[in-house]
């Protein structure tokens, strides 16, 4: 596994690669490392804003060949979001390297922690939470579909489907407090007395019975988090402690 002197030199030079690009305005260091922070495992995160005349796909491809060449990364996956296109590699080590590119100087999401590298870094409204009557709609699509797979003695698709809904309640959860909601970054920081209540949703085995059992616990849970959500709660809440009814 890589070290945190590993990480502090591909940093470095990552820094020194992106200040002589000609096709990049300007850069920050954000994530979890901006100021001396993070850990042990964090990852490396570093944004670039493009000139008016460089080509998006010539600089990641660019950027691409020399991260193998320099540290003998491979690219894994882009992510693009809002016009930009987040480019994440795997260097030796395991260490995780995000670099993100966007047209412009508008690159930094507002309030987004970050330490300016150099250039001007400019910031732009983030995206807008989800909406809770969205979240809990896509929950109840996920336990009708663990319903009929667990009749199905699809059992490990309903583990799946259960475990999305309980994931889209963790989310009305965190937006009733006020927390981060992408990728599960904010259930750690929920009241520990409201963590405790979803134990019983997580699956320990795929006997049916129990998959039914937290079927009707995942049930239970979304409604409780879901007071936020709206009447449409309260128009299908008989219809989903249906669900997991036995004998349906």
């Amino acid at each position: 596994m890589f070290s945190v002197e590993d990480r502090e030199r591909v940093r470095d030079r990552i820094v020194q690669m992106s200040r002589a690009d000609q096709r990049l305005s300007s850069g920050a260091l954000i994530g979890s490392t901006v100021g001396g922070g993070g850990d042990r495992w964090s990852d490396l995160d570093l944004t670039f804003g493009l000139v008016d005349t460089a080509s998006m796909e010539e600089v990641l491809a660019d950027w691409t060949d020399r991260m193998a060449s320099e540290f003998g990364a491979v690219h894994l996956f882009d992510l693009p979001h809002l016009g930009t296109v987040y480019r994440v590699f795997l260097l030796p080590g395991n260490l995780q390297v995000d670099l993100s590119f966007t047209p412009g100087d508008k690159f930094l999401g507002k309030g987004l922690k970050h330490e300016t590298l150099f250039g001007k870094a400019v910031e732009r409204e983030p995206a807008p939470p989800p909406q809770p009557k969205q979240v809990f709609g896509m929950a109840v699509v996920y336990l009708l579909h663990a319903r009929a797979c667990i009749e199905r003695n699809r059992f490990w698709e309903a583990e799946y489907c259960i475990s999305a809904a309980r994931n889209q309640a963790l989310i009305l959860e965190c937006l009733n407090h006020g927390l981060r909601t992408s990728y599960g970054r904010g259930y750690d920081d929920l009241p520990p007395e409201t963590l405790k209540t979803f134990s019983k949703t997580l699956i320990g085995t795929l006997d049916k019975s129990h998959l039914l059992r937290t079927l009707g616990e995942t049930v239970d849970r979304l409604l409780k988090s879901s007071q936020n959500v709206g009447e449409v709660v309260l128009k299908i809440q008989s219809q989903l402690r249906e669900i997991a009814m036995t004998g349906v």
